[in-house]
């Protein structure tokens, strides 16, 4: 019998616990005769999230961690349950599968109810099944307005990481990983051929002669503006990112060279002609207005390349070729039917849209 197998029947956890609180000595010993007691070791899982389940728990010792799967596949933690807390019970009156992965935190010990086993209190002993129906009802409430706004916070964190994730600190832009993805997804899904799309990447020119002058702060806050001219100068769905210090990319879709040539050049004449206000000094207070300039290689999918990698290496070909040229220019990969692309400047055949500042 399982009633031979339980702890006293005044085990002060177990007649603490908010499922049984208010019920009587009598009660309570009717009770115990369904319950089973269960030793779960340190470590073991008590069940997984997502599985089905026909048992409720109470835990008269030791503690359980439980853990619910995010998005990237990680386990977070969301909370531990404590002696006399009892669990598991919508699965045997709801008919929901587990919510979370329960896991022994360490050596525990629980008084175990099976779904057969409530049901038959419910039927054989009615007010001690209204009583504990009540106590589930008020814990479920408590949990309810906990997890509201547990969930809350969460959302909050969901966001903050995922900004973390696919966004650069800095400058609110894109970050390199982020761009990689969207472009291979596109090679992935056989878009490319049906759709162009072209790459641009700019490199800031003698950065790092304002970083000496003015303090590394003052390139940040050049970073910032070039991110701001990003914005405003290119379409809404275009993916513009941070590479990695003064290296930026924008990815353009639905665009071939020729077009992204004149997007370009609009970043270009923008940056060249934006007063950049920085401190006059490394230590200094007071703020002066500085000029940069950018140079900018493109390419294009599938003129240039077949995948991420080649059309990433050519757009940073024909950058490198743009700033061997003199910088402060748009230089565009084009290819001559056979081998490698070869670089053109747009401006031996389009006189007239760039100027030299």
């Amino acid at each position: 019998m399982k009633n031979e197998m339980v702890a006293p029947v005044y085990d002060p956890v177990l007649k603490s616990s908010p499922l049984f609180r208010d019920l009587s000595d009598l009660e309570h010993n009717a009770a115990l005769a369904f319950l089973e007691p269960r030793k779960i070791k340190k470590g073991k899982l008590v069940f997984k999230e997502g599985s089905t389940g026909e048992e409720m728990f109470v835990l008269v010792s030791g503690e359980i961690s439980a853990f619910v799967k995010q998005a990237d596949g990680t386990d977070r933690l969301m909370f531990e349950i404590k002696p006399g807390d009892f669990f598991g019970e919508m699965s045997i009156i709801a008919g929901e599968s587990r919510s979370a992965t329960l896991i022994a935190k360490n050596d525990a010990e629980v008084f175990v109810l099976h779904g057969i086993d409530f049901y038959r209190i419910i039927y054989e002993h009615p007010m001690i099944g209204i009583k504990m129906l009540k106590a589930i009802g008020k814990v479920q409430n408590t949990w309810l307005e906990q997890t509201s706004r547990h969930l809350g916070d969460l959302m909050r964190w969901g966001e903050t990481a995922r900004r973390r994730a696919i966004g650069d600190e800095l400058t609110g832009l894109y970050n390199r990983r982020f761009l990689e993805e969207s472009a291979n997804q596109r090679f992935e899904k056989g878009l490319v051929g049906l759709r162009n799309f072209s790459l641009m990447i700019l490199d800031l020119d003698y950065i790092h002669k304002i970083n000496e002058s003015y303090g590394t702060k003052a390139g940040d806050l050049v970073f910032i503006g070039v991110a701001d001219v990003l914005r405003t100068t290119t379409r809404t769905g275009d993916i513009c990112a941070r590479l990695s210090g003064d290296e930026f990319a924008v990815l353009l879709p639905d665009m071939g060279h020729d077009e992204a040539f004149e997007i370009a050049e609009k970043v270009r004449s923008t940056i060249a002609d934006n007063k950049f206000i920085v401190p006059d000094s490394p230590e200094g207070k007071k703020q002066i207005k500085i000029n940069i300039c950018t140079s900018i290689g493109i390419a294009s999918a599938p003129a240039h390349a077949d995948n991420w990698e080649k059309l990433f290496k050519t757009a940073d070909n024909a950058l490198h070729s743009a700033k061997e040229q003199g910088r402060n220019r748009v230089h565009v990969a084009e290819t001559s039917g056979k081998g490698a692309p070869k670089i053109i400047d747009k401006r031996d055949w389009r006189r007239g849209i760039y100027q030299k500042p």
